[in-house]
């Protein structure tokens, strides 16, 4: 999937937060951020968004330390999120369909990006989280507990840190012994790394692996070989975010991908609205 200028404001935003968030000093921020938008306006903007997104933030690390400014946020959202998950197991475990229910958490953890929103609020994401069962789904959920009923190497795709907690019920409801999560290599944005996936238990329901990159995305061409040794040996991926959707779709193999439609520019591509929770099948399959 192709980029385009609309995702620039977004852009210039995330760097403007992650400088802020870790940079004091006005005249040393305004110094950082005049290196970091020379960068910006350099780029090559027909590129996928996360492959922009993962060269910015490389030089925001660069100018800052190697800081990671989202780890305050993250940390903050998986306490959240493990705070509230009891209450959504009871709920998807008195449901007349527990998988369906189970995906429809997944879905709405996803409005824990705080690349698409910097400003986030708890309040915010338990709103939208209340709505999980009754917000609407575009596309095939049956198609997708069929597939993982029939698949014997699973490979989950983490988005976010608190989103990942909302991904164990389904997880936990994956063919046992099957299923692979795997995080990013290295923090980026607010993105799952090793830390959040043990934060939110998930070591316990499957193995847990990271994917040596620090795309917000996986970029396959960037990935460690054992990663991409896994995902080619999957014969089902289940892929969380916008992020995953923009680096995947147009990826041969069985991959679903599940997200919040948060941008024109994937609607455009998915053809859902934004806001839509959707069940998205690859068009390209092996």
């Amino acid at each position: 999937m192709r980029s385009s200028l609309e995702c620039l404001p977004c852009l210039v935003r995330q760097a403007v937060e992650s400088a802020r968030r870790v940079i004091a000093d006005d005249t040393a921020c305004e110094e950082a951020m005049r290196g970091i938008m020379a960068h910006v306006a350099s780029m090559d903007y027909a590129l996928p968004p996360p492959v922009l997104a993962q060269s910015m933030h490389r030089v925001i690390r660069a100018a800052t330390g190697g800081a990671d400014p989202y780890r305050a946020e993250k940390a903050r959202f998986n306490t959240l999120a493990r705070s509230l998950l009891p209450s959504f197991q009871a709920r998807i475990a008195r449901a007349a369909d527990p998988f369906d229910a189970a995906v429809r958490v997944a879905i709405a953890g996803n409005v824990i990006d705080f690349g698409a929103k910097g400003d986030l609020s708890e309040n915010e994401a338990v709103a939208a989280m209340d709505r999980a069962f009754e917000a609407p789904v575009d596309g095939d959920i049956r198609a997708l507990r069929e597939a993982a009923q029939r698949a014997s190497r699973i490979l989950f795709l983490a988005d976010n840190a608190g989103e990942i907690v909302f991904d164990t019920p389904l997880a936990g409801m994956l063919p046992a012994g099957s299923v692979t999560v795997a995080v990013r290599g290295f923090p980026v944005i607010n993105d799952a790394t090793h830390e959040d996936a043990e934060a939110a238990g998930m070591s316990a329901l499957a193995r847990v692996i990271d994917n040596g990159s620090d795309a917000p995305g996986t970029i396959l061409a960037d990935c460690s070989d054992a990663f991409r040794t896994a995902f080619a040996s999957a014969d089902l991926v289940i892929a969380k975010g916008q992020g995953n959707y923009e680096t995947l779709c147009d990826e041969p193999g069985n991959i679903f991908f599940l997200f919040k439609v948060k941008c024109a520019v994937v609607a455009r591509h998915s053809g859902f609205g934004v806001g839509t929770h959707a069940v998205v099948r690859a068009r390209s399959r092996a």
